[in-house]
């Protein structure tokens, strides 16, 4: 009973949400064709703000019981009005002065979301969830209906805030079936608004291993980054600026969160696949910022995007064994990252904007598929399992199977392992730096969202899961990399400390280097490759404290990326064969000095239900 209540609460929550937000803006179109509007931009775009991070709320707590599409319309137009929001407080601040540039910054989001909605529609009204289907059929209507508007004048404010008050009446008619229903006892049930009915059609998924019910919506903000690039070759839009940077960024946000997620569905390989596509949608908004400081346009790190793409392609090769349609998904990226690395000025070239229309294009497609398979009884084929079937007939090669296959090493943790990407981020924060820069111009070269959200934030978050799965050293070990990178990122590469140099600045870098060194002496004891990866990472300490006094040698800037960086290459591969593979095709090796005692400390702890007695018999069966 508890757990019903709950569910409706979440329930009532979100649509009473999405109504309350469709009002606000019902309201704000109406009153477009006045002088002043009755709602102010920015007081609009806070309230969107809030009410964005209300349907968040409400469909990651309603997805921990089913997979319903609930999930998917909550959270789609979470991300929409949150970087809507954004939008209009810039529009009331003053930032969108220019003739066309309100059109131009919410043009390439009112598409994505447009298409986005209507997939979400098509699937509610072939699984026969009308009002959800209604809402997001409204949505994307009034969307298209806005987009209309920008490019004619033929089209008025009254179309977009017709289907706004459509959804607000169709959230009013859940709120009177909901209220009809209590006050009847359960015993009336308005149509469509009987939530134990629907849970009833609903298949039931696994929560964890098997399902990822977040990878839909983490494909659709794949379409939001590839839409602001895109409509600009398309001539959708006449240009990039600031004022398109919250779709970014708001899609970066939401896709870390895709990826905690989807560790928490245990779904390694996607979590990593989101958290490398969030680095490039921060990226992204941070060259359209880049102007307010510099003029001409930035350039980018060409080894650090080929690596990536390499990243990008190991990573597909192992998608494949779960689905073949995944697998070649990835390609996009991989040739949006070679795309990226053959021409100097990145996202403003017309090369990669031409891989985001295919990656609009694939993700719209890839979110259909899936949000269809995920409803319907005869599910579209994707390949799932026929590599996996092949590999079954191989010898050499084993895969991991059985219940232990995400076991913490000490309690229990409702997540999957992060290191993949923990070892990930430390290539691209490696590679990011081969590229020295000018002193005199730091900002001149892309590097901090690199090394700011690939070496900090995303590595921060492998050692929180780290530490999450009962693994203290690395999860210390890479918190205190992710911090390194953070701080001497913004001061080095955001030019904080400016062209001056003295040992002051090294201080904290010596305190670093110090903790590191205690860091070395304890992976003598975990095993060989972490005392590499940890050791090398000392030179690039020492790369940081050369500079900080002014006595960096040419070339070892380049020297000690590399070395750190083919180090923990081979960490990721390692990590990502381990979790995939029994055996030791690339193996960690052991502990340079070995413990006495059980197990010589590498063996898990046991996980054993307290209630059953043959608990207590393995723990006695212990040597």
């Amino acid at each position: 009973m508890a757990v019903r209540k709950a569910e409706s609460l979440h329930y009532s929550i979100g649509l009473l949400g999405i109504s309350a937000g469709s009002l606000l803006l019902a309201v704000h179109f109406y009153s477009l064709p006045r002088a002043a509007p009755v709602i102010p931009s920015t007081a609009l775009g806070i309230l969107l703000l809030i009410l964005s991070s209300l349907l968040a709320y409400a469909g990651i707590r309603r997805s921990q019981r089913d997979a319903s599409l609930f999930l998917s319309l909550c959270l789609t137009i979470s991300v929409f009005w949150c970087g809507y929001g954004v939008v209009f407080i810039l529009e009331g601040q003053g930032v969108l002065n220019d003739t066309g540039d309100f059109r131009n910054a919410l043009v390439p989001g009112l598409v994505t979301f447009t298409l986005a909605l209507l997939i979400v529609a098509v699937v509610g009204f072939l699984s026969r969830e009308v009002i959800l289907a209604l809402i997001a059929s409204a949505v994307s209507l009034a969307s298209a209906h806005e987009v209309a508007m920008h490019y004619s004048t033929s089209f008025g404010s009254s179309a977009v805030a017709c289907n706004y008050m459509i959804v607000c009446l169709v959230g009013g008619y859940f709120a009177l079936g909901r209220i009809v229903y209590f006050l009847s006892k359960e015993k009336i049930a308005l149509p469509g608004t009987d939530l134990a009915k629907n849970k009833a059609h609903e298949k039931i998924q696994p929560t964890s291993g098997s399902m990822n019910h977040f990878a839909v919506f983490g494909v659709i903000l794949n379409m939001l980054s590839a839409s602001v690039f895109g409509c600009r070759l398309l001539g959708v839009t006449s240009k990039l600026f600031i004022g398109q940077m919250p779709w970014l960024w708001a899609a970066g946000v939401y896709q870390i969160g895709v990826c905690i997620l989807s560790y928490r569905a245990m779904d390694v390989l996607m979590a990593t696949f989101f958290g490398f596509t969030s680095i490039l949608k921060f990226a992204g908004g941070y060259c359209l910022l880049y102007p307010v400081w510099q003029t001409e346009e930035p350039s980018f790190p060409t080894p650090f995007l080929v690596v990536f793409s390499i990243l990008f392609a190991v990573l597909a090769l192992f998608l494949t064994l779960k689905s073949l349609v995944d697998g070649l998904y990835l390609l996009f990226y991989v040739a949006y990252c070679i795309a990226l690395a053959c021409r100097p000025k990145g996202f403003f070239e017309g090369g990669p904007q031409g891989v985001d229309v295919a990656i609009f294009v694939a993700s719209a497609l890839m979110a259909l598929i899936h949000l269809y398979n995920v409803k319907a009884g005869t599910k579209v084929p994707i390949g799932q399992g026929v590599v996996k079937a092949l590999l079954a007939r191989s010898s050499f090669l084993k895969l991991r199977e059985g219940a232990d296959l995400h076991t913490p090493y000490l309690g229990y943790s409702k997540y999957a392992d992060a290191e993949v990407l923990g070892y990930a981020c430390s290539v691209l924060a490696s590679f990011a730096i081969t590229m020295t820069g000018d002193p005199q111009a730091p900002l001149a070269t892309v590097v901090i969202p690199w090394v700011v959200v690939a070496g900090g934030i995303l590595k921060f978050l492998g050692g929180s899961v780290a530490f999450a799965r009962g693994k203290t050293l690395e999860s210390s070990a890479f918190i205190l990399y992710a911090v390194m990178w953070i701080i001497w990122g913004l001061a080095r590469y955001g030019g904080l400390y400016g062209t001056t140099r003295s040992f002051h600045t090294a201080v904290g870098i010596i305190a670093f280097m110090l903790f590191n060194g205690f860091i070395v002496f304890c992976t003598l004891f975990l095993n060989i490759t972490w005392f590499f990866y940890s050791l090398t990472f000392l030179l690039i300490a020492v790369s940081f404290l050369l500079d900080a006094v002014g006595a960096l040698p040419v070339g070892y800037d380049i020297a000690a990326t590399v070395i750190f960086g083919l180090v923990s290459f081979y960490c990721f591969l390692s990590a990502l064969f381990n979790s995939i593979f029994e055996g030791s095709c690339l193996p960690m090796g052991r502990p340079l000095v070995q413990l006495s005692g059980v197990g010589g400390g590498t063996t898990k702890c046991l996980h054993l239900p307290a209630r059953k007695a043959s608990s207590v018999k393995r723990i006695a069966a212990l040597p």
